[in-house]
């Protein structure tokens, strides 16, 4: 795909839908289709062009480029989503529904919609664990408390969000429901690979992951904020983004969408260092899979 130097530049390339498939189908599946249902490369084009048809005797079933992935069954034109992918992917705060709904022509509740399914191209399926140096910290998202000191901070009615951040790497965020020992341990070992260098604040928890990792701590509540490689300036700066961005541009995140919204912070943060082009290219890559309305307005699971 060539190097666009803008949206303009971007939208005359991606201007049909014909140009549009060819570009999915290609990032999707190369040279080989594969049946999105079985899994089968023998298939064949049937001759409207833009359909497949499985030829194994247990399948036999007709897709297109969209089955199996966030766009399936859409009836928004290709030539809009892939604006929509563009924009998202490569905003340096994102966008709100009610702004990308002006720019695509289409209701609030669709661009909400579209937005949403967007973000789970922009979320890494299987991220590598972080390694070698990892700043971990927890923040706030939906209060006013930043400024107190944690062990005089109200949670209530507030989301924690965990993260994590390999010094000159990658960031990996995790909504959890509170910030118990075990809920910040568990976290920190779905994140960070046993025997890396841990920094960390002073929070009593994660001192019990000692046996784990290489644990070295900053003494914040004693005005230590930096000593040698002991800093967790990296993840704080992340949050300083992730805030930008929920604060600026959405003002609100409910608690039920927010790891979405996260995820899409860590995009940027990771992907930063990218060309638009490729940042695209990637999302398009990450296409499959399902999120429909009805599962974005249903009421959260009550546990």
């Amino acid at each position: 795909m060539k190097a666009f130097k803008s949206i303009l530049e971007f939208q005359k390339h991606f201007n049909t839908d014909d140009k549009c498939r060819q570009f999915l189908e290609f990032q999707r599946w190369g040279n080989t289709p594969a049946c999105p249902l079985c899994g089968s490369t023998h298939v064949k084009r049937l001759r409207d062009g833009k359909r497949f048809q499985c030829n194994e005797k247990v399948c036999r079933k007709q897709f297109s480029a969209t089955v199996g992935t966030v766009a399936e069954n859409t009836k928004i034109p290709l030539t809009k989503w892939f604006l929509a992918m563009y924009i998202l992917s490569n905003h340096s705060k994102g966008i709100s529904s009610l702004q990308l709904a002006s720019w695509l022509g289409v209701t609030q509740k669709t661009a909400w919609h579209l937005n949403h399914r967007i973000r789970l191209m922009l979320t890494e399926k299987a991220p590598e664990l972080l390694k070698n140096i990892v700043e971990i910290d927890e923040t706030v998202v939906g209060g006013r408390c930043e400024n107190q000191h944690k062990s005089k901070k109200n949670y209530n009615n507030k989301t924690i969000v965990f993260g994590a951040v390999e010094r000159t790497g990658n960031v990996i965020t995790k909504v959890i429901p509170d910030i118990k020992t075990e809920n910040l341990i568990g976290a920190v070992k779905q994140i960070v690979e046993e025997n890396a260098i841990m920094v960390s604040d002073e929070l009593q928890a994660y001192g019990k992951l000692n046996k784990n990792y290489k644990h070295v701590k900053v003494n914040h509540s004693k005005g230590e904020y930096v000593r040698d490689l002991a800093h967790t300036n990296t993840i704080e700066g992340f949050w300083s983004l992730l805030k930008r961005q929920i604060v600026g541009i959405h003002h609100y995140v409910s608690p039920k969408h927010l790891q979405r919204y996260c995820n899409e912070a860590a995009f940027r943060y990771n992907f930063k260092k990218v060309e638009q082009d490729e940042r695209f290219a990637s999302v398009i890559s990450n296409c499959e899979g399902s999120l429909k309305y009805t599962e974005l307005t249903a009421k959260p699971m009550q546990y």
